[in-house]
């Protein structure tokens, strides 16, 4: 049976799309965030996932918060920018990396890691763990970035969720684990706290992949289920942020929903070293 045309759920619906398309200008020029290159279904999704977090009816209603209550622009980014990590999170890539990246990493005498969108910070201690269970953590710099300046903060501050500690132990031992996870962290009540040695190579910074430019000189690249959320030439231009930020010879890693494509305008510029766990080696020759 063929259900009949709503015109008023049609309407609705055409009026959350206009208000959505506003809603992403105000922030944008209200404020400098701009999300325009997101994908629409993602950035909707979120979107009408705030007006149940503020009490409104309709999309449209978020507009006037963020052209006239700055104070709330934080968390309204914190919660469109979806920040999710877990510890070693899909362990078989740390296993690679630490098997046959980083002993190609240890070649150089200096090591340059960018973690662009690092989130609250789960992968920088992942990272960070690994480099010291190499011996590499002295020749090691990691740049942890993000647009998200509260994520950055909960990320500087290194503390979880223990309820996640048998999920964050087991992805530890998956990936080559050396020792105890609990060598790591400290644990109390309900809460874990990462061990502060383990920033003693870290920077945070606030960096944003839509509108900033190059971060560091890098010989490894991590960027992990960021490019879902973006549009193709979004994703493109992205793509030729990390190609131009990478020494020859650095690593990419992307995540495991996404990949360099044959149509990619960088992808005469890698080869690849790993298609599952969506590894990626600058050639030499690059240009």
């Amino acid at each position: 049976m063929i259900k009949p045309r709503d015109p008023d759920a049609e309407a609705a619906l055409e009026a959350d799309d206009i208000a959505l398309e506003v809603f992403i200008h105000a922030l944008k020029l209200r404020h400098g965030y701009d999300f325009s290159e997101y994908s629409r279904a993602s950035l909707k999704r979120r979107a009408l996932e705030l007006t149940r977090k503020f009490g409104v009816e309709r999309l449209g209603d978020l507009i006037p918060s963020t052209l006239y209550e700055p104070a709330l622009v934080r968390e309204i980014v914190s919660h469109l920018s979806v920040p999710v990590s877990s510890l070693f999170r899909d362990p078989e890539v740390f296993l690679r990396l630490r098997e046959e990246v980083l002993p190609m990493l240890a070649s150089w005498p200096r090591i340059n890691i960018w973690l662009a969108g690092c989130a609250y910070g789960e992968e920088v201690y992942s990272l960070a763990i690994m480099l010291a269970e190499a011996g590499l953590t002295q020749r090691s710099q990691i740049y942890a970035t993000d647009f998200n300046d509260y994520a950055l903060e909960r990320a500087a501050e290194g503390i979880f969720n223990r309820q996640n500690l048998p999920e964050y132990r087991r992805n530890y031992m998956e990936s080559g684990g050396q020792a105890r996870l609990s060598d790591y962290y400290h644990a109390r009540y309900e809460l874990m706290r990462m061990r502060r040695e383990l920033l003693e190579r870290v920077v945070f910074a606030h960096h944003n992949l839509v509108t900033d430019g190059v971060f560091a000189e890098a010989h490894l690249i991590m960027c992990r289920n960021v490019l879902i959320y973006f549009t193709q030439p979004l994703k493109d231009r992205v793509l030729e942020l990390f190609a131009d930020s990478l020494v020859r010879g650095g690593f990419l890693v992307l995540g495991n929903k996404e990949a360099l494509s044959a149509t990619s305008p960088v992808a005469d510029r890698f080869e690849l070293v790993s298609a599952t766990d969506r590894i990626y080696r600058l050639k030499r020759d690059a240009v």
